[in-house]
Parts: C-alpha cells; structure tokens; sequence
C-alpha cells in the first residue's frame, strides 16, 4: 500500500465497520428529532428561529457567526449536512477538483435518504481523491483553497472529524431509540 492508500484506508475501515452501517434505516422522523429545545437542524426555506441559515435550496441550514457559546445541541440532519459541507464538500472541490461546495450555495436534503445519498457520493469522492495523493502531495501545502498545511495533516483531520461527527450521530440514534421505544 502507498502512504496515501493507508491513511485513506483509516477512515475506509472505520466508514465500513462503524459509520455507515449505524446510519441504516435512518427514518426522517429521526433525522430531524430535536432532543432539546433550541436545537440547529436543517429547515424548510425561512422557518428557521437561528441567526442566520444558509443554503440555496427548498432546506436551509441553522447558523450564526460567530458561533454562539455554549454552541445549540444539533440534529442528526444538522451533523450530516455538516459532515457533507463543512467537512467533506469543501475540501473535495479545493483538492481534488469538480465542482464547489459552499454552505451559502448547497442544496441541503429533506430526507434522511437523501441525506444519506450525499454523504456516500461526497465520502466516495474524498476517499478516491486521497487514495491518488502522492508522497510529495502529501507533504506539500494544497495549491488550491485556503488551508496551508501539509495535505497529510488536512486528510488526518478531515479523518478525525468524520469519526467525531459520526460518533455524535450514532449516539443521537442512541438517544432516540431509547426515548421513543419505552
């Protein structure tokens, strides 16, 4: 295995063992469960209560900027959206080309397939873009988008985040099924 190929295969495995198959059978009735009150999530198209939303389509996204202190607890929906954008989107079309994902410009999902179609196809597209890094790529700084890091550290971010993200997601899942099933 090239170095790219391991350090795309810590993700990988972690993607196939743990995240995705705790995302099966996610309904939308959960998707959009708000555990408390205040929650971010994603909304239709001007009923949000946040600061700002952001997005281009019929769903927009909970935000503020800065981010309030202490930060709303978040919705499954709101950490997939987050996971797709933040996480993934931008750095897909910084690094490995295609088109931009911006959070003003994305087309958030209304469904939790939906939702769960995006992510595959924006992980898909991540993974196949590190598994070509190569060495020199890897311990270079991008030439596109705004990070100045060595791209290795860009990817074991991006690695750490989606475990953390997905983490928080599988212990929402967690919570609702012990709330709605006693």
């Amino acid at each position: 295995m090239t170095r790219s190929e391991r350090i795309a295969d810590q993700l990988d495995r972690h993607w196939h063992k743990n995240l995705r198959p705790r995302l099966h059978g996610l309904a939308d009735e959960e998707y959009f469960w708000e555990p408390v009150r205040g929650c971010w999530s994603i909304r239709p198209r001007d009923t949000s209560a946040a600061p700002m939303s952001t997005g281009s389509g019929e769903w927009t996204m909970d935000s503020a900027s800065p981010d309030p202190v202490p930060a709303p607890v978040t919705t499954i929906a709101w950490r997939l959206a987050h996971i797709i954008v933040s996480c993934l989107g931008y750095r897909v079309g910084w690094h490995f080309g295609g088109q931009d994902v911006d959070s003003q410009t994305f087309a958030y999902a209304g469904t939790a397939d939906e939702a769960l179609k995006q992510l595959d196809e924006m992980y898909g597209r991540w993974n196949a873009g590190v598994r070509e890094l190569s060495d020199a790529d890897l311990e270079n700084p991008p030439t596109v988008g705004p990070e100045r890091f060595p791209m290795e550290g860009i990817v074991l971010h991006v690695n750490r985040e989606l475990i953390h993200h997905g983490a928080e997601i599988s212990l929402l899942r967690d919570l609702y099924c012990r709330t709605w099933r006693r």
